[in-house]
Order: structure tokens, then sequence, then C-alpha cells
């Protein structure tokens, strides 16, 4: 890995500080990370809520991407 990937965000700059925190813990620093995973695992960090995860989507949709579930609900069959 290269140490500026890590260093380098290009999350929206309208994200709150606690939104920032919790994506930065999580190790979330780029935009094409949240493609590998789905809204609710995002939204199940602290200090995530619905503003930072549209803020998010917006992002990724100006970029032509989205998460990994693709914004629709569950397409898995988990039964």
């Amino acid at each position: 890995m290269n140490r500026h990937d890590q260093q380098e965000s290009d999350l929206p700059a309208e994200l709150s500080s606690p939104a920032r925190r919790a994506l930065a813990g999580a190790g979330y620093v780029r935009l094409e990370q949240f493609t590998r995973v789905s809204e609710g695992d995002v939204l199940k960090l602290h200090g995530m809520g619905p503003k930072a995860m549209d803020q998010i989507r917006r992002a990724l949709a100006a970029r032509g991407l989205s998460f990994a579930d693709g914004k629709k609900s569950q397409a898995k069959d988990e039964s």
C-alpha cells in the first residue's frame, strides 16, 4: 500500500466531524471504498446518520459510483 493512498481523502467536504471520525476510524478515506460495502454496513458506524449517508450517496453518484448494494433494498435472499 502506498502511504499517500491512506492519507489522501476525497470524501465530501461537508461531512460532519463525527461522521468523518467514524469513517476514518473504520478505514474509509476514499469514495471508491464504498463501492465494496453496503449502505447498511456504513450506517452502523457510530457517528453516521441519514444526512452523512446522503452526502456520501450524492458524492458517489456524481462520479457514477454507488454503494455495493446499489441504493436498493437488499437484493440478497437470506432465507
